[in-house]
């Protein structure tokens, strides 16, 4: 069977959306009937700068740990201004159309975010009569409402009757929570039409180790007590409200560690000069390979997002690997990821944007050794029931279904 697998991300991109597509992949073509193709862009993602070694040409291949990857042309941007980033996934979605019209294939698979990705598969579903999946990683265009990059308006509902009419259009939804699941059966897709595929633990990375000694003398973090945020400084992660709130931390003690790069990331770093803060360290992305390294010298994991009903539906990555490390999650999401969290007893939950609440979660997890060791036990089993390999053949099996 050949999978063509249209994705605006992959490795050596390191976001959750490139890591979930690899870690998958790896897994299928260990079939020796399963033949997986690549369809993406140039690796530019968070900066909207090309990855040195790589060029912005229209067509290129590459393998990685023997995926075959076909990269084309796109406009590359900046992940900030609105009108700029959507000019950047629809060239993605014409040019990815144009070269997957030449790409031998028996089932088609695209995964949100970016939307634009589903418009490519459904033209090429539509050209080639094959089947196509929607695996759908986010509420678009929900989510850009929720952050505020545009308004509810008649642009919104246009892209609101498209995104309709491509879940309809799909031969399977792949949904990663449950509630992306119940979002789209309450606005009239067939239940039947849904599975739900949620990200999980990469157990063969992500283990228990000692405390990195050579990053703990480097960043002068001995003895510490570290809380930790590794990931995307985007404008849904509500940064600005942490390093606010770390102002009112009285413990000397407790150091906050934030690792990788975003569009907020400048305006996060100005406001903890502004505001003089010295308990916190701000560092550069580093690559995949390297997050347990930085996981493990961390205490707490930091999982924070906005307060709006939309983010009730989300589920970060994150829990997932630092609860395979058997490191607490201090989760500032309600809704799916906070039962998680609560279910398994794997860290605590603060309400989102509650500054009293996320101090205060932040010196139980602290100060509570029996509460914090329950919170370990409680990771170890979250990440067994979340074994990503377990998922990874858990979505073949449905895209064997549907060819």
């Amino acid at each position: 069977m050949k999978i063509l697998f249209i994705t605006d991300n992959f490795p050596p991109e390191v976001n959750a959306p490139a890591t979930r597509t690899y870690e998958h992949v790896k897994e299928w073509i260990k079939n020796d009937d399963i033949e997986v193709t690549i369809l993406t862009c140039v690796p530019n993602f968070p900066h909207g700068k090309v990855y040195e070694g790589y060029k912005n040409k229209l067509y290129q291949i590459e393998y990685i740990d023997s995926i075959k990857v076909i990269r084309v042309w796109s406009y590359i941007t900046s992940n900030s201004g609105f009108i700029k980033r959507v000019l950047d996934y629809m060239s993605f979605a014409w040019i990815s159309f144009l070269v997957g019209l030449f790409q031998k294939t028996d089932v088609i698979v695209a995964t949100s975010p970016q939307f634009f990705t589903t418009w490519s598969a459904w033209g090429l579903s539509k050209i080639k009569r094959k089947p196509w999946i929607f695996e759908l990683r986010d509420l678009w265009p929900e989510s850009i409402k929720t952050v505020g990059a545009m308004k509810q308006g008649k642009a919104i509902e246009f892209l609101e009757k498209i995104e309709l009419g491509l879940y309809k259009s799909c031969d399977k939804v792949v949904a990663v929570t449950n509630a992306f699941k119940g979002n789209l059966i309450n606005r009239g897709i067939d239940a039947s039409k849904i599975e739900v595929v949620t990200n999980g633990s990469n157990i063969e990375l992500f283990y228990p180790r000692e405390k990195d000694k050579n990053l703990l003398q480097k960043y002068n973090l001995k003895d510490k007590f570290i809380v930790g945020y590794i990931g995307t400084h985007g404008m849904a992660h509500s940064l600005d409200f942490i390093v606010e709130s770390i102002v009112d931390i009285e413990d000397e003690n407790i150091h906050f560690l934030f690792v990788g790069d975003g569009a907020m990331k400048q305006n996060i770093l100005n406001l903890a000069k502004k505001l003089k803060l010295t308990n916190i360290t701000f560092l550069d992305p580093v690559a995949k390979e390297d997050v347990p390294r930085f996981l493990s010298i961390c205490d707490a994991s930091l999982a924070p997002l906005k307060k709006d009903d939309n983010f009730k539906t989300v589920i970060p990555s994150k829990i997932f690997e630092a609860s395979a490390m058997q490191i607490p999650t201090l989760l500032g999401v309600e809704g799916q990821a906070q039962e998680i969290i609560q279910n398994y007893n794997a860290g605590l939950c603060f309400e989102p944007e509650n500054k009293k609440d996320f101090i205060y979660k932040l010196k139980q997890l602290k100060e509570d050794l029996d509460l914090y060791n329950s919170c370990v036990k409680g990771c170890i089993s979250l990440a067994h029931d979340f074994d990503r390999v377990e998922l990874a053949n858990k979505m073949l099996h449905i895209i064997r279904k549907v060819k």
